[in-house]
C-alpha cells in the first residue's frame, strides 16, 4: 500500500500551505455540502471519496428517455437554514426555479390537494372525516394523556388526535417502516411531525388563505436539471476551490491507532490505495463506518452497530406515452391497500414542456431486500403499478412505453424502540475518536432532508480548528441544533 500524497503529488501545495487534509468519506449530499463549505473559506484541503461514478447519491439526479429523475420525490424546502439557501441560489441562479406545491393526498377514499387547503378540505373531505377532525381539535382539552411508555404511536395520538393518527400517519408509517406504530421509537415522531396538534394544522391551512401567505408559503426550490442540478453545482464548486473528488473508490477500512484514526485505504481498479488525512469526515452509514474499522471496535459497539437497521426502498419508473398524466406533482397514499407511499411525476417539478408526448411517474415502494417486491422484474412491477393505479381511481389509459426501477437499501433509518440505546453505543464510541467525525443523515441515523443534510455538513466544517482537530463544545452545539430539525414532506 502506498500514502497517496506518493501517487498524486499534485496535493503537496495546499499541504505546504498549512491547510489542515481532510478526508471525506461518501458524495453524498452531506460530504458534497461538508466538501464545498471547507474550501471555500479556505479551511482545509479536502478529498472526496466515493464508491459511486457519480456524486449526490440518493439526491442525484439522471435522465431516463430525456426526462429528468430522481430517486424519488426531492424538494429543498424555503425553510432551510438561510446561509444554506443563500449558497444554493448563488451556486444555481436562475435554475433554481421557486415552484408552487400542487400534491394530493387520499383521505377517505377521497383526493385532498396537499399541503392542505382551506377550501378544498371543507369541499372534498368526507363529511365524517372532517367532523372528526374538528371534535378532535375541541376536545383535545379534555381528552386525557395516553398512559405507559411513551411511543411514536402515543406521541402522535396526544398530539395529532385519534383521526389524523388512525387515518393518515399509522398507517403511512406501517408501510414505511414496515412496523406497527406502537414498535416505533417516540424520536421519528418527534422528528416527523412538526405539527404538533389539530389546531396548527388548521393554523397551517389558514396561512395557504390570500393575504395571509408568505412569499414562499406553499412553495419549494427545484432546479431545472433535476434535484441533482444542486449537488452538482456544489461539487463544481468545491472542486474550482481545490477539492478533488475520487468516484469509483471502494472504501475497504477505516485505519486506527488505539483511540486515533490515521488513514483509510480504498480500492480502486484492483490496486489498494491508503489515504492519510488530520480528519476523516466520514457521511457513510454509521453502521458501515463501525464495520470497517480496522482494527474492529470492542463486542459491544460491534453487536449494537449489528442491531441498527435501515428501511430498503424500490422506486419503480412507469414510462408513459402522454405529455402528462395529471396536473400533481406528487400523490401521497397513507392507505395500507396500496403498497406505494407516493408517486411523483417529474415533469411536473421542473414545469418541463419536453420532451412531447412522454412523461413519467416514480412509485416509491417501500421494500426490504428478501422481501417479495425486491427481486421482482421491472416488467412484473410496471403492470403491479398500472393495477395499483387503477385501484385508486387513477387508471393508465395512455401507452405504457417501458417500466425501469432503482432499488435503494438504505433509504429511511428505523427507529424501533431499542435504536436508541443501540445508536448511542455506537455514536458514543466514534465519538471517542480522535481524528473523526461521523454526520449526515446515514451519519447520524438521522431521518431528515436535504437541507438538513448540508446543515449538519456545515456545523461539521465550522468544529474543524485550525490545526486539523475538532472543536469538541462548538459540535456539541451543533448536535443539539440538529435535534431540532423536523422533515417536510
Amino acid at each position: 500500500m502506498s500514502d497517496l500524497s506518493d501517487l498524486r503529488p499534485e496535493t503537496a501545495p495546499a499541504a505546504r500551505a498549512g491547510l489542515p487534509r481532510v478526508t471525506v468519506l461518501g458524495a453524498g449530499p452531506a460530504g458534497i455540502a461538508a466538501a464545498h463549505a471547507l474550501t471555500k473559506d479556505g479551511r482545509a484541503e479536502v478529498e472526496v471519496l466515493e464508491r459511486a461514478p457519480i456524486p449526490g447519491g440518493n439526491s442525484a439526479s439522471f435522465q431516463i428517455d430525456g426526462i429528468w429523475c430522481d430517486y424519488g420525490s426531492h424538494r429543498f424546502h424555503p425553510v432551510a437554514d438561510p446561509v444554506v439557501i443563500a449558497d444554493v441560489k448563488a451556486l444555481l441562479g436562475d435554475d433554481l426555479l421557486l415552484q408552487p406545491r400542487h400534491g394530493r393526498i387520499r383521505l377517505g377514499g377521497q383526493w385532498i390537494h396537499f399541503p392542505l387547503k382551506p377550501a378544498d378540505a371543507i369541499r372534498r373531505l368526507p363529511k365524517p372525516f372532517a367532523a372528526s377532525l374538528m371534535a378532535d381539535s375541541l376536545l383535545k382539552p379534555l381528552r386525557g394523556k395516553s398512559r405507559g411508555p411513551r411511543t411514536f404511536s402515543t406521541v402522535l395520538y396526544d398530539g395529532l388526535g385519534p383521526t389524523i393518527s388512525r387515518n393518515f400517519y399509522f398507517p403511512y408509517v406501517r408501510k414505511l417502516w414496515g412496523l406497527d406504530p406502537d414498535k416505533l421509537a417516540v424520536t421519528l415522531a418527534e422528528r416527523r411531525v412538526s405539527s404538533g396538534s389539530v389546531g396548527k394544522i388548521l393554523m397551517k391551512m389558514a396561512r395557504m388563505l390570500p393575504g395571509m401567505r408568505g412569499p414562499t408559503t406553499g412553495r419549494f426550490y427545484y432546479p431545472r436539471r433535476g434535484f441533482g442540478q444542486i449537488s452538482g453545482a456544489m461539487v463544481a464548486a468545491a472542486e474550482r476551490n481545490g477539492a478533488r473528488f475520487r468516484f469509483g473508490a471502494d472504501i475497504a477500512r477505516i485505519e486506527r491507532d488505539g483511540n486515533r484514526v490515521t488513514g483509510v485505504v480504498t480500492r480502486e481498479a484492483g490496486q489498494e490505495v491508503r489515504h492519510a488525512a488530520e480528519q476523516v469526515f466520514s457521511t457513510i452509514p454509521l453502521t458501515t463506518a463501525v464495520r470497517l474499522m480496522d482494527p474492529p471496535p470492542p463486542p459491544e459497539v460491534m453487536e449494537a452497530a449489528q442491531s441498527i437497521r435501515f428501511r430498503g426502498m424500490i422506486l419503480v419508473y412507469l414510462i408513459l406515452g402522454t405529455d402528462r398524466f395529471t396536473e400533481y406533482d406528487a400523490h401521497y397514499f397513507p392507505e395500507l391497500s396500496i403498497p406505494i407511499s407516493r408517486m411523483s411525476e417529474p415533469k411536473n417539478y421542473n414545469s418541463a414542456t419536453g420532451p412531447a408526448g412522454k412523461t413519467i411517474l416514480c412509485a416509491e415502494l417501500p421494500c426490504d431486500p428478501g422481501e417479495r417486491w425486491w427481486d421482482m422484474s421491472d416488467e412484473d412491477l410496471g403492470r403491479h403499478f398500472c393495477d395499483w393505479l387503477k385501484g385508486v381511481g387513477l387508471p393508465v389509459t395512455v401507452p405504457v412505453i417501458g417500466c425501469q426501477t432503482r432499488r435503494l437499501a438504505n433509504a429511511y433509518p428505523v427507529y424501533d424502540l431499542d435504536y436508541q440505546r443501540h445508536f448511542e453505543t455506537v455514536d458514543r464510541w466514534l465519538l471517542g475518536l480522535e481524528g473523526f467525525l461521523s454526520f449526515g443523515r446515514q451519519g447520524l441515523f438521522a431521518h431528515d432532508n436535504t437541507h438538513h443534510a448540508f446543515a449538519m455538513a456545515y456545523g461539521a466544517a465550522d468544529s474543524l480548528t485550525p490545526g486539523g482537530g475538532i472543536d469538541h463544545a462548538r459540535w456539541a452545539a451543533h448536535r443539539k441544533d440538529f435535534e431540532s430539525h423536523r422533515v417536510e414532506d
